[in-house]
């Protein structure tokens, strides 16, 4: 299985930047724990030396649901700003969103049309005699590149055939920015208040988090026990 999530600073200032850097790194930690695997997919810095505006991550494995969920909403950091020594603020907020990852398209040798050509450039009279360069083009997205560093024509199409496996993977993390960019609204989103994780101070320890039923739930005991008397 696997989730995208998004850690973001949304509009928050430096500090909140900060958090984000701090945070992306207890996720790494606690998913390596976890034996899950995670792809750092796209990261934004900020402004300040070890900041970040947001980061994208890839977590797979058995348990990539359950730990992406006790992570989703907002993170609360109570601590004295790392860049305004002198602000009163003492509470920064981040928000964790996931992202609907895009669908896998697999590339199947069929897909890929091989064209024998001339090369081009220096090599003497070999290269004008022999159509040893070759052309690999992915036929459902048109993307070609042309290898003619060899002058073995299997050889050429190997090296073309894993030039354009590379160009369509850096073709899918250009879109997958893009996706994500469509979905920037979420940082407008991050909702001050019932954080899901809260940390403190400058070694960013993690705080117990008080559910927000605690309340109701002693309410209705006292309810309870007053029926019974």
């Amino acid at each position: 299985m696997e989730k995208i999530i998004q850690i973001t600073a949304g509009r928050g200032p430096a500090e909140c930047t900060w958090v984000v850097a701090q945070v992306l790194k207890k996720v790494l930690e606690e998913a390596q724990d976890q034996q899950l695997e995670v792809i750092l997919l796209q990261r934004e810095v900020g402004d300040e030396n070890g900041t970040i505006e947001t980061a994208t991550i890839s977590v797979k494995g058995k348990n990539a649901e359950s730990f992406v969920n006790s992570w989703l909403g907002t993170i609360q950091w109570i601590g004295q700003s790392q860049f305004r020594k002198m602000h009163k603020r003492k509470n920064w907020f981040i928000g964790i969103f996931e992202i609907e990852p895009q669908k896998h398209t697999s590339i199947l040798e069929n897909d890929i049309q091989y064209q024998a050509m001339r090369s081009s450039g220096a090599g003497g009279q070999h290269v004008n005699k022999v159509s040893s360069a070759i052309r690999a083009t992915h036929i459902p997205t048109g993307i070609a590149v042309v290898s003619m560093d060899s002058r073995s024509q299997h050889q050429n199409k190997k090296l073309a055939t894993e030039r354009l496996l590379k160009k369509l993977e850096d073709e899918k993390l250009i879109q997958l920015k893009n996706h994500v960019g469509k979905q920037w609204e979420n940082q407008l989103n991050i909702e001050r208040g019932n954080p899901v994780r809260v940390f403190t101070g400058s070694d960013f320890k993690k705080n117990k988090v008080e559910k927000n039923y605690k309340g109701t739930r002693q309410k209705l005991k006292n309810y309870l026990r007053n029926e019974n008397n």
